[in-house]
């Protein structure tokens, strides 16, 4: 059963998102992708998030640059839970999209990671569904000591070689 929807706005976006969508079969969690517009589709992706629960979602990433509207128009038409990822793009290199998403009115909220930070969107949908299952709640926690260690290795090759050479 597929646990994770990944929708995003147009094609151009699937180049970054296979970061979330990576990352997901890193954490072997079972996820759909779909490419669905809030402007040009506005009918399918209301369809997309209403029937969303049926098709045994939990969590949607919802993707989207410049007006950003995609991940509030899936968060309005679903009880599930929405991440949105604003996308790098046009003149305002993605504050535009960060705002548009992150200013959602209340009742309708979206739980919003950086500009384009589609793995963190994945590692927030892993640890959401951990809340109901262990499995994955477990991976996190194996994931998480896993940087610790990452940052004393390079905190130690730091102390070891000092900050001039430590690039060397």
């Amino acid at each position: 059963m597929v646990l994770v929807g990944i929708i995003m706005g147009s094609d151009s976006d699937l180049k970054l998102m296979e970061q979330a969508i990576k990352t997901l079969e890193e954490f072997e969690v079972p996820f759909e992708v779909t490419i669905s517009s809030a402007h040009r589709a506005p009918a399918q992706t209301a369809k997309y998030a209403e029937n969303a629960l049926e098709r045994g979602l939990e969590v949607i990433i919802a993707a989207a640059g410049a007006a950003a509207h995609l991940p509030g128009v899936v968060a309005a038409s679903t009880a599930l839970p929405v991440i949105g990822v604003p996308i790098k793009s046009g003149a305002l290199s993605g504050l535009d999209s960060l705002y548009a998403i992150v200013q959602m009115p209340s009742g309708i909220p979206v739980a919003t990671v950086g500009v384009d930070g589609a793995k963190n969107a994945a590692i927030l949908a892993v640890e959401i569904l951990g809340v109901k299952y262990p499995e994955y709640r477990q991976k996190i926690q194996e994931y998480k000591v896993k940087l610790s260690r990452e940052v004393e290795k390079k905190n130690q090759r730091l102390q070891e070689k000092g900050w001039r050479h430590y690039a060397d």
